[in-house]
């Protein structure tokens, strides 16, 4: 009989505040923000310092690497190492959309200024310009030749630049990369406009000044560089540009070079010595912040043309003063004149990123609010205060608002231990101890500590013993938050301790070759007449070299030890006499454990191996190749022979100990696996990782077998190479245009799903075509069977059902899919598309998968002359149909026209407040200058 086994699933993932592969940033209030949590994006409500909601795609492991927020304030892209972009709504948290083009992990996102393009970039150093409305890619832009770092839109709308821009309506794209570029993409005709090469390192991050007039870039030099942006240069066309050029260069012999749009205008000063991170300005754009890898973030302040004036005019009396010549000062304005240095805001610890908050009135609102996720799993929120009085110079101290770092650790975590009844569970770390409740998923503790290896609960489950790096034994009592009593109990690290299966004592291993028993006492503390636990030593075993785990068997009667010259030593618990070596391990031993019926040990090592071993011979029964890293540790599920390891593959397996094999592996974590602990009959599993997660893995009652586990796993290996032999190889390599998509197992599957359905519909309509051909020639014939899977969709027709098929792939994945169609298909596609443009049926999507059939087999459909009858008849229905939808369009716009001037003129009323007449008007002050009568 097959044997069943019961399937582990992801249940939770916790402990992560913000990960340090992608940038932070608040939302529209300015007091939420939007932090990557790994796979998952965290919303973090900053003055309670709780989650307010947690973004979760089932089924994604990618992790978190890039997010923008759109202008609608509404929805946030999100990029993933995988290449996927997903559009999150804050108001549902749900993707709404998911976009799929990069071969590699999303490095940079942009939206323009409307919110219904979204640019991205990627480590595959393409760009791609998605449309958010249609849900689908619009082109790839191929230039770079490292990853793309940094991207945005450039658009004159809506500053004074309108008016000198006459050629792209499309706009601008300017990208930075790590090739040492920045360039200027024309979104109109699709080609790189300009390539600026002022940096002589990688570029890691740029922006652009709101009036769209400056940018300032910076990478790996200690200053910053800037530069300007002329818009009557950029509103040219290429024709005017050459015209202008030889205009200028008449008289000239220098060759002719075509004029830039963008130019050098100078260089910023910056205090840290690292490579820039982050460069933003201020919503309103009198601020500019820059982080760098390091311990701040260094502020700048936009000075007012005046202000600069009155500078290089104090500058020209300091020259007179000291004798020199006004004319040796320049009356140019510099960049350093422009920005100044405001303030350095130093943190704790290195940042990730940053973000201005949304306020554009700081004047009015007293402060700057900047968010800053740091690379120690914080975030913080810091406030500078504004000075209305401009010659106030001196700039004031900022202050920390807010920190959010309670739900998670600073570094690793090292060691996990559950209670007895499974309700809390223990996590240490360099520093730090928490006690989390495992059902609501939430820390209820927080303690400092030393650096922890190991832990444990004590019986009562009320205190908490661990042991340190430094050899230490602390023991905290969990209801006070307080150290109870700290030993220095060995010279080296405290690598293993375990409490005793008759709970009155525990045992502790450590780098200075000792194993040291231990019992609990109670002792009447003086000062408060009350009595507490502490523990005392009792005997200690020496051995040959350092213990790196030592493990009680249930009933108590053995110990095993591990050592560092890679062998096992069981010794009788009672006489501590030598019973058994168990040697094979070619590296040293990390972890063991013991089945709940004293047969088997487990042992995992540093090799990449478990070997399971008899206990009453010391026998091994099997040596398992476990993982591709070292196991760093082994736990039996109690009252069976399954047992769990984890590893620094970042993989935790589940295993069979009876039958040698490997149940199921569960991936999830980013880094490398600490930590397990088992909770007692195996409902669930805790692991804690280098990436700082805790990951709680549930027990489900779906059932696993494992010839099918295995045959799963080799379709996930083939379906993945498929992918990759499937991918377009680069033909146009020199091209800087490419279509957006790309070849996933989704649009192969969607592909796949169209040709059954056309092969449906083709044998329904043949079957159809002869019996009317038999029946007018008079011949004999019988009516054919209708499908019965078109019977069960309502009996409609062959064609309905093959646009409902169509209808269902994704507007993102729609030309992949018919990318995979032989010309068979196409030429059987185009016949329904024919009786699709007759019976007027989703005129939109028919044109679409038209236009993108023709572009792809033009050749072939050129060649063939007996299709030119049904493209006729295509083109003359769909452009009566199209002329219908744009006929449809105009009137209904004209009639919403006159029903919002109708409205207008019955509901409003304009009065003019005298008292705004002479007062200038501010950005912020409210636009409208009418009230509602009724």
């Amino acid at each position: 009989m097959v044997k069943a086994y019961l399937r582990y699933e992801a249940a939770a993932s916790f402990g992560v505040i913000a990960s340090t592969q992608s940038n932070l940033l608040y939302d529209h209030t300015g007091k939420l923000a939007v932090s990557p949590a790994l796979e998952d994006v965290i919303i973090w409500d900053l003055k309670k310092g709780i989650q307010a909601e947690k973004w979760h795609e089932s089924g994604n492991k990618a992790e978190v690497t890039c997010i923008a927020r759109s202008p609608n304030n509404k929805d946030f892209a999100v990029g993933y190492a995988d290449g996927s972009i997903r559009i999150w709504n804050m108001e549902t948290s749900t993707a709404t959309v998911t976009l799929n083009g990069h071969r590699a992990a999303v490095t940079a996102l942009s939206y323009d200024i409307d919110g219904t393009r979204l640019a991205s970039g990627s480590r595959d150093t393409d760009i791609i310009v998605w449309d958010i409305v249609s849900e689908s890619g619009l082109y790839r832009l191929k230039g770079h030749k490292d990853q793309v770092t940094c991207i945005m839109f450039l658009t004159a709308k809506g500053t004074e630049a309108e008016a000198d821009v006459g050629a792209s309506s499309d706009g601008y794209i300017l990208s930075s990369s790590k090739d040492t570029l920045i360039k200027l993409w024309d979104l109109s005709t699709q080609h790189c406009r300009e390539t600026l090469v002022g940096h002589r390192s990688e570029v890691w991050s740029f922006a652009v000044s709101q009036d769209q007039q400056i940018i300032i870039s910076g990478g790996a030099e200690t200053h910053l560089k800037a530069w300007k942006i002329d818009w009557k240069i950029l509103g040219l066309s290429l024709e005017d540009l050459g015209a202008q050029e030889s205009i200028t260069n008449a008289d000239s012999t220098t060759p002719s070079t075509l004029q830039k749009a963008v130019h050098s205008y100078g260089q910023i000063p910056r205090q840290s010595r690292d490579r820039i991170v982050t460069i933003k300005f201020h919503a309103s754009g009198q601020y500019v912040g820059v982080q760098a890898n390091d311990k701040s973030i260094e502020l700048y302040k936009v000075r007012e043309y005046d202000d600069i004036v009155k500078k290089i005019q104090r500058r020209k009396k300091r020259a007179r003063e000291k004798g020199k010549d006004e004319s040796e000062v320049s009356e140019e304005i510099q960049p350093e004149d422009q920005f100044k240095a405001h303030m350095i805001i130093r943190t704790p610890a290195k940042v990730r990123s940053f973000d201005f908050s949304t306020t554009k009135n700081i004047e009015k609102a007293g402060q700057l609010q900047i968010l800053a996720s740091l690379n120690n799993n914080t975030v913080e929120s810091y406030a500078i205060p504004i000075s209305n009085n401009k010659n106030e110079e001196q700039a004031q101290e900022s202050s920390r608002l807010y920190s959010i770092d309670m739900p998670g650790h600073r570094s690793d975590i090292r060691t996990l231990t559950l209670s007895s009844d499974d309700e809390l569970l223990a996590s240490a770390s360099n520093n730090s101890l928490k006690i989390w409740n495992i059902k609501t998923r939430t820390c209820i503790r927080s303690i400092d500590c030393g650096f922890a290896l190991c832990s444990t609960f004590l019986p009562g489950n009320k205190h908490i013993l661990i042991g340190t790096k430094t050899g230490e034994l602390e023991l905290y009592d969990i209801g006070s938050s307080s150290l109870v009593e700290s030993i220095k109990a060995h010279d080296g690290a405290v690598y293993s301790l375990q409490a005793r299966p008759d709970k009155r004592g525990f045992v502790t291993g450590s780098a200075d070759k000792d194993v040291k028993f231990w019992d609990f006492t109670m002792t009447q503390d003086k000062a408060t007449n009350t009595k507490k636990l502490g523990f005392i030593h009792m005997r200690t075993l020496k051995m040959s070299d350092e213990v790196l785990c030592v493990r009680y068997s249930p009933d108590q009667n053995l110990l095993a030890v591990s050592l560092l010259d890679s062998t096992v030593k069981v010794f009788y618990h009672d006489t501590l006499k030598f019973f058994l070596s168990l040697y094979g391990h070619k590296l040293p031993v990390l972890s063991m454990d013991i089945s709940s019926d004293n047969s088997l040990i487990a042992t995992c090592s540093a090799d990449k191996n478990v070997k399971l071993w008899g206990l009453d011979f010391g026998d091994c029964h099997k040596s398992l190749f476990a993982h591709q890293e070292s196991v760093m540790s082994v736990q039996f599920v109690w009252g069976t022979h399954y047992f769990f390891t984890v590893s620094k593959d970042k993989t935790v397996k589940y295993w069979d100990g009876d039958k040698f094999e490997n149940i199921m592996k569960l991936e999830g974590h980013h880094g490398e696996v600490w930590a397990l602990a088992v909770a007692k009959h195996g409902s669930f599993v805790v692991t804690g990782s280098h990436d700082r997660s805790i990951r709680v893995w549930e027990k489900t009652d779906e059932q696993l077998f494992l010839e099918e586990e295995r045959e799963r796993e080799l379709e996930d290996v083939y379906e993945s190479t498929l992918v990759s032999q499937m991918e377009k190889t680069d033909m146009n390599d020199n091209m800087e245009i490419d279509s957006a998509g790309k070849q996933t197992i989704e649009t192969l599957k969607a592909g796949e799903r169209l040709i059954e359905a056309m092969d449906l519909g083709d044998e329904e309509r043949n079957g159809w075509a002869i019996y009317e051909a038999n029946k007018k020639s008079g011949l004999p014939a019988i009516a054919p069977q209708r499908s019965p899977i078109l019977m069960a969709m309502g009996n409609i027709e062959p064609e309905r059902y093959v646009l409902d098929v169509l209808k269902k792939i994704k507007a993102n994945d729609l030309e992949e899919a018919l990318m995979i169609l032989p010309f068979s298909k196409v030429m059987s596609l185009l016949s329904y598309i024919e009786s699709w443009a007759k019976k007027d049926w989703s005129i939109i999507l028919v044109s679409r998968v038209l236009f993108s059939v023709v572009k792809t087999h033009h050749n072939q459909i050129v060649a063939n002359r007996m299709m030119r009858p049904m493209l006729d008849s295509i083109r003359f229905h769909l452009r009566q149909q199209l002329q219908r939808q744009k006929d449809m369009m105009g009137y209904n716009r004209a009639a919403l026209t006159y029903l919002q001037r109708d409205w207008k003129s019955r509901n409003t009323s304009d009065f003019l407040d005298e008292t705004t007449l002479n007062k200038p008007s501010t950005e912020d002050e409210k636009k409208r200058k009418f009230v509602q009568l009724k």
